[in-house]
């Protein structure tokens, strides 16, 4: 018996050490680089940095249905990986109680480098934006403090978070923030378009690609600007205002008569899978988008100055233009990002 006390008493300490070993997991930061034929970071990661188990985190969190009022929309119901994070199929984006907004799954894909979000620029840091998505009564209609004490009661939350954060603490803040991280790594940078830029291995464009990148250089690129495919700006694209909606764009967050109808210019990158395209989804193949800029411009007071040059309406456009632009445009689908396991739910 004397024995088998003094085994205990040696065994104890062993036990507590390996459970201060867990307990003190250190997070592992997530590399992070800027391609080359990229623009600088918009977003500041020094204060936010990509770690593991924030990641980890913000994947748990962007995947959970839980965060919604009905337990089933999470953020990725409406963002599908396969479709560069959209919601393939569905002109407008469709919440709880099957509630259909008024606007299209706009892409997550390389945020970082973005300044405002939203396709009327409602937000305007990475972190706050889940906040619109979240709160909105017809997309997941999320009560906060609801999904804090959900989070606290879970087990799994309350080691990820200890891990994730020097706090430790079950915070919209953190919570937030760990969700910056998941999307801040979710990075399109590897089409063969980036390998032809960075002169890599499988970067070989056809003539009929090249041709279309001349093209889309000389008719697109003004406002789809840098390798990002956008200029991160608002403009008002010539389309027939739908009345039953009138949708003023720009104008709803700034108030100001010159944003009128004006949208956030969409990246274009993995465009071949994300379609419906335009803010409320309103062309479903890219031929009927390039159809719209050459001949079914709409004037009106605020419509981008390129698109009416003089005293003609839209852009000009050989049928052989459009299949030269589409050819381009599919060199920007990026096979590794859409099928990348750290991105997927499971």
């Amino acid at each position: 018996m004397q024995k088998i006390k003094y085994f205990l008493w040696l065994m104890i300490p062993l036990l507590w050490s390996c459970s201060n070993q867990e307990d003190e997991y250190v997070n592992i930061p997530l590399e992070f680089t800027v391609p080359s034929n990229f623009p600088a970071l918009a977003y500041n990661i020094a204060q936010n940095p990509p770690t593991e188990k924030g990641f980890e985190l913000g994947k748990k969190l962007f995947y959970d249905g839980r965060l919604a009022s009905d337990g089933v929309v999470s953020c990725g119901f409406c963002h599908i990986q396969a479709n560069a994070f959209t919601h393939h199929g569905h002109t407008v984006s469709h919440g709880v109680d099957n509630a259909q907004g008024t606007r299209n799954t706009p892409s997550i894909q390389n945020l970082a480098y973005q300044t405002v979000f939203m396709y009327d620029g409602a937000a305007d840091h990475l972190d706050l934006q889940p906040l619109i998505p979240l709160k909105s009564v017809i997309e997941m209609n999320g009560d906060l403090n609801a999904i804090l004490k959900m989070m606290k009661a879970d087990k799994e939350y309350q080691k990820l978070f200890g891990q994730a954060f020097d706090d430790g603490a079950i915070t919209t803040e953190n919570m937030l923030k760990a969700l910056s991280q998941f999307m801040v790594m979710v990075t399109s940078s590897n089409s063969r378009f980036d390998k032809y830029r960075r002169h890599e291995t499988g970067g070989t464009l056809t003539a009929d690609e090249l041709a279309g990148y001349d093209l889309f250089k000389s008719k697109c690129a003004s406002c789809h600007a840098t390798d990002l495919q956008t200029d991160n700006s608002f403009r008002n694209n010539g389309l027939a205002v739908n009345p039953m909606v009138n949708d003023v764009g720009r104008y709803k967050v700034t108030e100001l008569a010159s944003d009128y109808y004006k949208f956030k210019v969409p990246s274009l990158r993995n465009v071949e899978v994300s379609g419906p395209y335009m803010h409320d989804g309103r062309f479903g193949t890219l031929e009927g988008v390039l159809d719209h800029y050459e001949s079914g411009i709409e004037n009106s007071a605020t419509l981008d100055p390129i698109l009416k040059q003089n005293g003609k309406l839209g852009i000009s456009l050989s049928e052989t233009d459009k299949k030269q632009i589409i050819a381009f445009l599919k060199t920007l689908t990026d096979q590794q990002y859409l099928t990348d396991k750290r991105f997927s739910e499971y």
